[in-house]
């Protein structure tokens, strides 16, 4: 694996950016596609990247795709109930058997992140352009690698609050502070079967965050971080998930 370049998929609706002329304007091509170069060019010769939306045939995430696919990033906001089921459970296999899941804003609504996690994902929030600063609480996870001072700081984002109905992170990496004063677990980890997940709060669709260089970075970091182990995953996902559980009495 370490030979070879990652694959990696940037999963994304599609649908704000071609019906809000406000959000178009920020992303003309697609969160996807912004996402998909930004990292790119940061991740080098370390990492391939492709898109898929969600009017694709099976969502653009069809077996084979997704048995070509190391690490999916995902964001989705409003369509969420659109994502088919059968689609859902594949990507799930895929996690257990060792594929990395970034997970990003609005995406703690899905049905793969929710899936995986066991709880409603809800949380408080409010739509406001205030500042929102990401307190780096552990310096010494590679997600936060080559980030310089103590926090990133957003002039302008939405407010996600506490309470955030998430079973308790793996790693907290950071928390979030907003000008109207609420606080949010920004940066989670969590751990599936062989596959490791990371949610990452900033993104609305709004404000161009993915733009952000120091944004940029952090999602880079992750890839790598997301990336499977010592996992032989070239299309044996159920084969892998199986080989997980115990075996019960004949």
């Amino acid at each position: 694996m370490q030979d070879q370049p990652l694959r990696v998929t940037v999963w994304n609706e599609f649908i704000h950016e071609r019906t809000q002329a406000k959000v178009a304007a920020i992303y003309p091509e697609g969160i996807h596609e912004t996402l998909a170069k930004g990292l790119g060019a940061r991740l080098g010769s370390k990492a391939v990247f492709q898109t898929a939306t969600l009017e694709e045939p099976q969502h653009g995430l069809p077996t084979d795709r997704l048995d070509q696919t190391d690490v999916l990033i995902w964001w989705g906001h409003t369509a969420h109930d659109d994502v088919s089921d059968e689609v859902v459970e594949r990507i799930q296999q895929r996690v257990l058997a060792g594929m990395g899941l970034l997970v990003l804003h609005s995406g703690h609504g899905s049905k793969i992140f929710r899936r995986l996690l066991g709880t409603g994902c809800m949380l408080r929030w409010r739509e406001a352009a205030e500042c929102e600063r990401l307190w780096i609480v552990d310096p010494g996870h590679p997600i936060v690698d080559g980030l310089e001072g103590e926090y990133l700081e957003l002039p302008q984002t939405e407010m996600y609050g506490e309470f955030f109905d998430i079973p308790r992170p793996d790693e907290l990496v950071f928390i979030s502070w907003f000008a109207g004063g609420e606080v949010f677990r920004s940066g989670c980890t969590f751990r599936r079967g062989r596959g490791k997940l990371f949610y990452f709060r900033p993104g609305h669709e709004t404000y161009p965050i993915y733009h952000d260089q120091q944004v940029q970075q952090v999602l880079a970091n992750a890839v790598l971080w997301a990336a499977p182990v010592g996992v032989p995953y070239q299309g044996q996902a159920r084969n892998a998930v199986e080989s997980l559980e115990p075996l019960g009495p004949d």
